[in-house]
């Protein structure tokens, strides 16, 4: 019996599914939390050389102060040519080095549920890592080499969507057929993929023929956080602030660079760099808001960024369900209290979700078909709860062919239904 794990390995959260004896369970691969079956994607990295994954690094990242490294959305550095190595506490780490600790982890959680060791994988990837083939590669080539370093000897890759639809396909009666429009939405991408399905056909062995379309773009649940700490929080921070530059009279603004880092959850360590630390410190000299300047330097220092962000996508998920919800964070003498309603939230995303509607009505053409010969539409992860896009699909489909279900496990499931397609 050879028994198959599938990785969805996320931008925010990983998860883990068993395929063995022609069946399929979700895993929980973290303890102590409710149900368990989804773990943070995030590492901590203490002064005493601890190492720390998922729960367990958020808590000793709290406990130790942030005097460690906490890192979070690896998955996006995956394509990224230019992250090669990061030192930290006198070793260097590759990336595939980073990734592989919490595959490491996730592994030894499955192999404790099944009670042998495994070494085959199914790992979920976007459908587009980046619109340049060659970064696309490099990451892929990337995320293999951190299952290999894990223990993994068999590995193969599944388009994240099309994993989501064969989740789908097992909850069809035997016989039934119908053509998916997947819409799968992460914390880094969202993934669409046009597919056939069938119920009862579990274990065909090449699904190509059946996949109709596929797209994807760079616009998830981040990207939202980005733009409401951009428009709602970084005033905090010294966005709107001036400043004099050195032997001149005239006002200019914090630069951009310093803010869209900021507005970015998993870059913010990297305004730890000297160059930036001393130019953030002779614009404190003579700024107009000096508070706000010296709040910068606090989120730098202490490293809460993880935390503020963790209360702006508190306030995005409560407009899922309310009209309108309440930014608010308390860190040393900072107190932020920030209305958010559901019109400001959809206005300041606006063009976002342009591009989120873009790219479906491209998934839709290159099928081949038109939006009333899609007979179901099966949306997955947090962000296909926001109420504006269930609208987009609505529109084009009609609201009574949406189904959403499994929101957070779908993929994961469905990698694991993968299976006996590779083994």
């Amino acid at each position: 019996m050879q028994i198959v794990f599938g990785i969805d390995f996320g931008t925010t959260n990983s998860a883990l599914s068993v395929y063995r004896n022609g069946a399929v369970e979700v895993v929980a691969v973290e303890t102590g939390e409710s149900g368990g079956e989804l773990m943070r994607s995030v590492l901590y990295f203490s002064e005493d050389n601890g190492i720390h994954a998922g729960s367990e690094a958020i808590r000793q990242y709290v406990e130790e102060g942030a005097t460690g490294r906490f890192m979070q959305s690896i998955k996006t550095f995956l394509p990224n040519s230019s992250f090669v190595t990061t030192e930290l506490f006198g070793r260097r780490y590759g990336i595939d080095d980073l990734i592989t600790i919490i595959l490491k982890k996730i592994k030894a959680r499955g192999e404790l549920h099944v009670g042998c060791p495994v070494e085959s994988v199914v790992l979920g990837r976007p459908v587009l890592f980046s619109t340049d083939p060659a970064k696309d590669a490099l990451a892929q080539q990337r995320l293999e080499s951190a299952a290999r370093k894990a223990g993994f000897r068999n590995i193969w890759f599944q388009y994240e969507p099309v994993a989501a639809a064969l989740a789908f396909e097992e909850t069809l009666p035997p016989g039934e057929e119908r053509t998916v429009f997947i819409g799968d939405f992460g914390g880094g991408t969202s993934d669409f993929s046009i597919i056939r399905v069938k119920g009862g056909e579990f274990a065909r062995p090449d699904r190509r023929s059946d996949i109709l379309s596929l797209g994807g773009l760079y616009v998830a649940g981040d990207k939202f956080d980005s733009q409401i700490m951009w428009d709602k929080v970084a005033q905090h921070f010294g966005r709107h602030a001036r400043y004099k530059s050195m032997g001149k009279e005239e006002w200019v603004t914090v630069p951009k660079s310093i803010t869209y880092t900021l507005c970015q959850w998993h870059r913010i360590p990297q305004l730890r760099a000297r160059k930036t630390r001393e130019q953030i410190r002779a614009m404190k000299g003579t700024t107009d808001d000096l508070r706000a300047m010296e709040q910068l330097e606090n989120i730098i220092d202490d490293n809460f960024g993880f935390f503020l962000f963790r209360s702006i996508e508190q306030a995005k998920c409560e407009l899922s369900h309310q009209e309108e919800s309440l930014i608010s964070f308390t860190e040393r003498d900072l107190c932020i209290n920030e209305e958010l309603t559901r019109g400001e939230f959809e206005a300041i995303n606006g063009a976002n979700f342009t591009q989120i509607a873009e790219c479906i009505d491209g998934v839709i053409a290159r099928s081949g078909l038109a939006p009333d010969q899609i007979d179901t539409v099966f949306l997955t992860g947090g962000t296909s709860r926001i109420p504006h896009i269930q609208a987009l699909f609505a529109r084009r489909f009609g609201l009574e062919k949406l189904e959403n279900r499994d929101a957070f496990t779908s993929v994961v499931h469905g990698l694991g239904s993968s299976a006996p397609l590779f083994v």
